[in-house]
């Protein structure tokens, strides 16, 4: 297993670019609309909170210039008191801010989590194969957690903090507009610094969030495939890869952590200058006579307030564009649409609905073309031009060599892959037609490659029929020689763990036939789902798969000449195309091809019987 350390941004997400991230962060607010009054709520709380802390330097500017400077000891007293009041109900105030938004941002981010979920599901398989699910999951977890905090802290103090500013520079104003111009002078700098690293540190954050996507991938598979990495002694290999690529994201990280300590220390410069300046030429005044005390006092008070809301602007602006980054990888995912039969160019002529299901029974290939969406133009299609008919009941048998294109003629019929031209019928009824759930309902699949899910060995098959029940889970069993399952520590209700690693591989092929079978499908898919059994057992299932295929129309893509026999006919798959049909025998008499493939299989049988 071979680990890339180069980041694949470009398979499973969109390039870094830059963006307004603004018009990112817009795209959050249907997802926020339904919680708008309680963020709106906490917004307002948070502004009287903070405006609270600006009437403080005025109290202080009475008590100097009132008590204090008149020995009035009642009326320190007094203007503590208020003091302690405004501390006391800012403290809440912002208390109550963070409950008002505590549960309707966990609820945000589980309904963007669920659509995330729901959506990947309805896309089609072409788009899983392009994109590493390290990608997908880290844009599940990693990229909400912060899209939630974001909104949880970030967006209410960029509104918070400038409604503070711009009310602090006006009470500053107003004291002594000499002096405040003084700390207006740094805001022309800040805004154009803001600007700068806001472009450079979008771009530094898509990379970063894209190659932790990829690492998490790395874990992934090196999680699943431990047994592969064990067994060929690959583990420092692994280690080398995955140190690289771990290499990769720490230095982006760190180029990430330049940037803004850069900025940091600017905007935490400019303003600490701008307040020693104000301070010096303010005591100048104060000796002068040309100014009060107190009034220097709340002024620089009022300055000293704002530091705040000024020097947390360069981590607010970070949390914005990762919040920002993470909005586009997300919604990369969510603009993918699933194919439609409008997608498609129809090749055959139009037809009169009305006579849709004349003579059309069973399952119809129709001049089937598939071609991958991103294959070079120059490359020809995987399939092309295919005619098949599968009468009703009947089971027809698919061979041809590896790489032939039969695992992709049977993912079309469920839909898996979208047709490029032609069409897929089932009993006359073209498949674009059918709703996904009237599609999964009449047809039943089961793969080469069985994926069984961490439940139990009963909800794995009770997958292949939602209103399948205890019987129908004990006659599905029955059928593919399942029967192992009752010997499980608790039956049926075992868990089989992680991808059924627990379970052998003829035996996760058995539960992933059972699941096929569970639910008695008009249609039946099968992917040569009995490689992995030893011959005993294959001629177990497939004495009782007789009876099964008996009752249903079925599309069986086989390799051994003891899968062929359970089939009505056979269809020989070649360069695309379906270059014979007949039976087993007749064949064997007027196919080389069909004797070639044949005759090697039954070869390597031979050899490996005792």
């Amino acid at each position: 297993m071979a680990v890339t350390t180069e980041p694949r941004a470009q398979e499973g997400g969109a390039a870094p670019r830059h963006r307004s991230a603004t018009r990112s962060l817009l795209r959050l607010w249907p997802y926020v609309r339904p919680v708008r009054a309680r963020l709106f709520g906490a917004a307002g709380v948070a502004v009287v909170a903070s405006c609270l802390g600006l009437v403080i330097p005025l109290v202080l500017k009475w008590m100097v210039d009132g008590p204090v400077a008149h020995r009035n000891p009642g009326g320190v007293w007094l203007g503590g008191a208020l003091l302690l009041a405004l501390g006391t109900a800012e403290a809440l105030l912002f208390g109550l801010r963070r409950w008002l938004v505590g549960r309707p941002l966990a609820s945000v981010e589980a309904s963007m989590r669920a659509d995330l979920y729901r959506h990947l599901q309805r896309l089609p398989v072409s788009f899983h194969d392009r994109w590493a699910s390290g990608q997908l999951l880290s844009r599940a977890t990693t990229d909400l957690m912060l899209l939630r905090m974001f909104l949880a802290f970030p967006l209410t103090f960029l509104v918070v903090n400038g409604v503070t500013v711009l009310a602090g520079f006006a009470i500053l104003l107003s004291q002594e507009w000499t002096l405040g111009l003084v700390l207006v002078v740094p805001a022309v700098p800040l805004v154009i610094l803001c600007s700068l690293f806001e472009r450079q540190y979008a771009t530094v954050a898509r990379t970063v969030q894209d190659q932790t996507g990829d690492l998490t991938t790395v874990v992934e598979e090196g999680v699943l495939g431990v047994r592969i990495v064990k067994g060929f002694g690959r583990h420092r290999s692994q280690a080398r890869a995955f140190r690289a690529l771990s290499e990769q994201v720490r230095s982006t990280e760190l180029h990430k952590a330049r940037l803004l300590a850069t900025l940091w220390a600017l905007i935490m410069t400019l303003p600490e200058l701008a307040i020693g300046a104000a301070l010096v030429l303010g005591t100048v005044r104060v000796a002068d006579g040309d100014l009060s005390a107190g009034t220097l006092v709340a002024f620089i008070s009022t300055a000293l307030t704002l530091r705040w809301p000024v020097e947390s602007l360069g981590f607010l602006l970070a949390m914005s564009q990762d919040a920002a980054t993470a909005t586009d990888r997300y919604f990369d995912v969510m603009d993918a649409e699933p194919a439609t039969a409008a997608d498609r160019l129809r090749a055959e002529p139009s037809r009169n609905p009305g006579q849709e299901h004349e003579g059309q029974g069973g399952m119809r290939f129709e001049g089937v073309e598939f071609a991958y969406a991103d294959a070079p133009p120059e490359e020809p299609p995987v399939l092309n031009g295919i005619d098949l008919h599968i009468r009703p009941g009947e089971t027809m048998a698919l061979v041809g060599a590896t790489g032939s294109g039969k695992t992709t003629l049977t993912a079309l019929v469920p839909r898996l892959h979208e047709v490029t031209r032609g069409r897929i019928t089932l009993d006359g009824r073209d498949i674009t037609a059918l709703t996904r759930e009237e599609l999964r309902a009449l047809v039943a699949v089961a793969f080469e490659e069985p994926t069984l899910f961490s439940a139990t060995a009963g909800e794995n098959v009770l997958m292949g029929a939602a209103d399948a029940g205890t019987e129908e889970l004990l006659r599905a069993l029955k059928v593919a020689q399942a029967d192992f399952v009752h010997a499980l520590p608790e039956g049926t209700d075992t868990e089989v763990g992680e991808q059924g690693l627990s379970l052998s591989g003829g035996q996760r092929q058995r539960l992933a036939l059972a699941r096929a079978v569970v639910g008695g499908p008009r249609f039946l898919v099968l992917d040569d789902p009995l490689s992995a059994l030893d011959v005993h057992t294959e001629a177990l299932v497939e004495a009782a798969l007789r009876r099964v295929l008996a009752s249903t129309t079925a599309l069986v893509v086989a390799h051994r000449p003891s899968t062929v026999l359970l089939a009505d006919r056979v269809a020989l798959l070649s360069g695309g195309r379906i270059a014979a049909v007949g039976t087993h025998q007749r064949l064997l008499r007027e196919s080389a091809e069909y004797r070639s493939l044949m005759s090697g299989q039954e070869a390597e049988e031979g050899e490996s019987s005792p």
